[in-house]
């Protein structure tokens, strides 16, 4: 019996201390394993959750949405460097033209003097001045000559505004339609997260994270395509404005002109019957 009693008690030593050695090594595996998983999450982090990264591991859809994204930044810079060299270069030779015109003493002089000029400013002197020689034809002075050539300095005007608002309507597509696209792709790629996670059957962070990060960074490309079409739309919608005012300036000055001339034809012309009659 108490042979039985000192067995029993040996066998319960033995196992406490094999159970406290498997719980001593326990936490340095553990610890081992944690490390490895730490390792791992870092380079995941650095690697595949990077923008590149995630886009060479997203789903081909995702792919192109991000791609028509970046062509539609890309787009949008290419509309801002053109149109403020085309708009700059439109107001500065269109100034000098108004204000010739403003000081100018008559139609002819002001052509004259603007034949060393270049830039659209020309068109509304050349549209002036064909009405003008059409309506020589006529004998008598025409009181309808102003009228005809204010109509052909608005054609001439919303000819060349036309000109220069070409090109950046797609500019506010851009900006309106962009983070509609961005949403399809990180609706398409949460989709597929979802997908992947009911595949492996875990909710595990790790796992779910570059699906989830891939489909915002569609979204991502959405508002940095969107916002700054908007912002160049609607600096070139007040640029454009002005322009046309200027245009506008332009206008009223060769008809100012255009009106003093033909005063002063109708006062030399009812002169000359006075004396004639007299």
């Amino acid at each position: 019996m108490k042979r039985y009693w000192i067995g029993l008690g040996l066998w319960l030593l033995v196992i406490t201390v094999h159970v406290q050695a498997s719980e001593s090594t326990a936490p340095a595996e553990s610890g081992s394993v944690v490390t490895a998983l730490g390792s791992q999450s870092t380079h995941l982090s650095v690697d595949a959750l990077s923008p590149l990264g995630m886009y060479q591991a997203a789903d081909p859809i995702v792919k192109a949405v991000m791609l028509i994204l970046l062509a539609a930044s890309g787009v949008t810079w290419a509309v801002l460097v053109t149109k403020q060299w085309q708009l700059g270069r439109a107001c500065r030779r269109l100034a000098p033209l108004v204000s010739l015109c403003a000081h100018a003493e008559s139609f002819a002089a002001a052509k004259a003097a603007a034949s060393c000029h270049q830039g659209t400013g020309l068109a509304f002197l050349s549209a002036a001045q064909t009405e003008l020689a059409l309506s020589e034809q006529v004998d008598a002075v025409s009181q309808g000559v102003k009228e005809r050539v204010q109509a052909r300095l608005e054609r001439v005007q919303v000819a060349q505004a036309s000109m220069m608002n070409r090109g950046t309507g797609v500019l506010a597509s851009i900006g309106s339609v962009a983070p509609f696209v961005g949403l399809f792709g990180t609706v398409w790629g949460i989709m597929n997260a979802f997908i992947g996670i009911a595949h492996t059957q875990t909710t595990n962070l790790a796992v779910v994270a570059p699906g989830i990060a891939e489909a915002l960074l569609a979204t991502a490309l959405g508002l940095v395509a969107a916002i700054p079409a908007v912002i160049v739309y609607n600096y070139f919608t007040r640029a454009l404005a002005a322009y046309r005012a200027q245009m506008g300036d332009l206008a009223v000055a060769i008809l100012v002109l255009v009106s003093r001339d033909l005063d002063s034809e109708r006062n030399a012309q009812t002169e000359l019957a006075w004396r004639q009659a007299g």
